[in-house]
Parts: C-alpha cells; sequence; structure tokens
C-alpha cells in the first residue's frame, strides 16, 4: 500500500445487477485532511448488505480493522489504532440535526448505499473520515467488534436514545442478528427481558444471553393470556410480526421500535394505538456519540456478539451470503482478512 503522499489501490467486493460478488480494484487519491486508511481486519455480513447486493458498489458496513495511515489534518487517531466503522459515511455538521448530536437524520447524511459506492468494509481496505471512525476498547477483539458496527449500535440506540428504564419489560421479537445482541444490552442495563421467537429452538441461548422469559409463538393465538404487558418492543426479525398478536401485550404508552428492514406499508390495529397511547418510533444506527457510549458499555459489560467466521475473499463473501440468505447464520456472519 501507498503512503498518504501516494494513489492507494484497494481491493474491493461490490455487487452486481444479477447478484453476483465482483472481486475488483479501486483507487483512492492521496490522503487529505482527517481522511484516514483502514486495513480491514474483519467486516460484519448485515441483514441489509443483502438489498445492496444487487447494486453497483463495494458492499459491507460492519469495519474494524488498524490505522494504517493518516492524512495532515488527523488529531487523534494513530497509526496501529483499532478502528471501526459503520453505516453513516459524512453529515453536514451544521444543521440543526447534527448540531444536537442526531447526525444521523441529518438532510445531507452519506449513508451505505446511497453514496461513496467505491467503500466498503468487503475490501481490503478503506478510506474513511477520522470524524466516522471509532476506536475499539482493548478488550473488544475486532471479530466482535464488526457487527457491533451496525447490528449493536442499531439496537443499542433503540434502548438508549429513547430513555429506556431499567425497570422497563423489554420485549425481542426475534433471536436473530440483531435480536440476539438486544437480549444482551436489555439484559446488562436491568431491565426485564421477554423474548418472542417461532419454536423453542433458540429458547436455551436466548436465555443464556440474559432472556427472562421466552415465549414460543408458532401457535399462540393470544399472548396477553400468558405474557404481562411490555413497556418497550423490538421488532428484530426480517420481516413484520403479526400486530394483531402483540398488541395486546403492550402496557399502556408503551413504545413499539420497528428495527427490521421490510418493504410495504406499516398496517397495525388504529384503534388500540389511540386508546392505549402506544408509541411507533422510527429509528436507525445510532449517532457518533450513541456509538461510543455503545462500544463503552459493550466493553464494561462484557457484550460480543455470537460469530460465524468466514474468508474475505469471493469465496468466502459468496458462502456468507448464502448461509444468510437460507437463515442458517448464528448469529452474525464475521469476514476475515487473510493476510
Amino acid at each position: 500500500m501507498g503512503s498518504s503522499a501516494q494513489e492507494i489501490e484497494l481491493t474491493v467486493y461490490r455487487g452486481s445487477k444479477d447478484g453476483t460478488i465482483i472481486q475488483s480494484k479501486t483507487h483512492q487519491g492521496p490522503l487529505r485532511g482527517d481522511q484516514v486508511l483502514v486495513k480491514i481486519t474483519h467486516s460484519g455480513l448485515c441483514g441489509t448488505d443483502e438489498h445492496y447486493r444487487s447494486a453497483d458498489q463495494v458492499l459491507g458496513h460492519e469495519g474494524a480493522g488498524v490505522v494504517q495511515e493518516i492524512g495532515p489534518d488527523v488529531d487523534t487517531l494513530k497509526k496501529g489504532d483499532n478502528v471501526g466503522f459503520g453505516y453513516l459515511h459524512s453529515s453536514c455538521g451544521h444543521c440543526a440535526q447534527c448540531l444536537t448530536g442526531k447526525e444521523t437524520f441529518c438532510p445531507q447524511r452519506v449513508m451505505y448505499g446511497t453514496g461513496d459506492f467505491d467503500i466498503g468494509s468487503l475490501a481490503s481496505h478503506a478510506v474513511w473520515r477520522e470524524s466516522y471512525l471509532f476506536k475499539i476498547p482493548e478488550n473488544i477483539p475486532n471479530e466482535y467488534a464488526a457487527p457491533l458496527q451496525c447490528g449493536g449500535a442499531t439496537v443499542f440506540n433503540a434502548l438508549e436514545m429513547y430513555d429506556t428504564r431499567p425497570t422497563d419489560r423489554v420485549g425481542i421479537i426475534g433471536v436473530g442478528g440483531l435480536g440476539h445482541l438486544a437480549i444482551q444490552f436489555a439484559a446488562k442495563m436491568g431491565c426485564e427481558v421477554v423474548v418472542f421467537s417461532g419454536t423453542d429452538s433458540k429458547k436455551e441461548v436466548a436465555m443464556k444471553l440474559g432472556a427472562h422469559e421466552f415465549y414460543a409463538i408458532a401457535d399462540v393465538k393470544d399472548l396477553s393470556n400468558i405474557c404481562k404487558p411490555v413497556n418497550r418492543l423490538l421488532v428484530t426479525t426480517s420481516h413484520q410480526p403479526d400486530w394483531t398478536l402483540y398488541i395486546p401485550v403492550l402496557a399502556p404508552e408503551a413504545t413499539i421500535f420497528p428495527l427490521s428492514v421490510s418493504n410495504g406499508n406499516l398496517v397495525i390495529p388504529y384503534m388500540p394505538l389511540l386508546q392505549n397511547g402506544i408509541r411507533i418510533q422510527g429509528t436507525i444506527v445510532a449517532p457518533r456519540e450513541m456509538h461510543e457510549q455503545m462500544l463503552r458499555f459493550a466493553s464494561v459489560h462484557d457484550i460480543k456478539p455470537i460469530i460465524e467466521k468466514f474468508p474475505l475473499n469471493k469465496k468466502g463473501i459468496e458462502e456468507a451470503f448464502e448461509h444468510l440468505d437460507k437463515g442458517e447464520m448464528r448469529y452474525r456472519g464475521v469476514l476475515v482478512a487473510q493476510s
């Protein structure tokens, strides 16, 4: 690789119209301003990556690696630092959202899938702005840190940004890539954690991760007969749930967090929302300060994803995508650089 004064060549893995993974080269100019060259050691594979597999862009948005070179205006990072990056690439820095620490809602934000199409975590390296990199705590290995950059940040943000309290009963639908992390964060926050899953197959792992109650809902017609009301409900499945099953177990003024990436409209029983003051809170990945809090919290409380590892090469990426497509991933896929 070159230095900050040279053009930089990166090996990257792109999507394509028919979903084929394309290995190619891309070039970045000499590092400018606060740009940082990160040698990627690990990349998480997120369900969102499936949505962009048919796009002509570098894939991946859960990166962890080592700072290799720094631009002339980099203030705090240094060569050799372990850093991570996630969904948000940049924001304007001066709108109301940016100035109040909510830059993920900045009208001029650049996020994965909307810009910087030649940069991603399924690559040998990435050039990233210092202000959007996160130093990884020393006790979190990069293979575990990578999935926290999106999956961890998403569930932590829903819990922390909107004032979840230790006295809350937190319902979590699904024990997958997001759900198994949500269980850990909510449990370590002191909440009663109530997990809903299709069958009992994931009950043991859910309870080990910190769940207090577990309900297999495949044949259940009325949850309110067996489950006390919950104050928060995080939807972490890959599709929208049967809302008629869950509305009756929401406490008055409960909040629903739809974290699934799902097309189509949200169709939900109307009068129960009005009569019980139910809120539906849209949310995405964490803004930067919340992201930093998530990493500190995970470090202190030893929160780690359960991972399956694959080589960070074309064959490994294809295998990981296939595993994810079939619903066989337990529970976050991590691509590991081979050199």
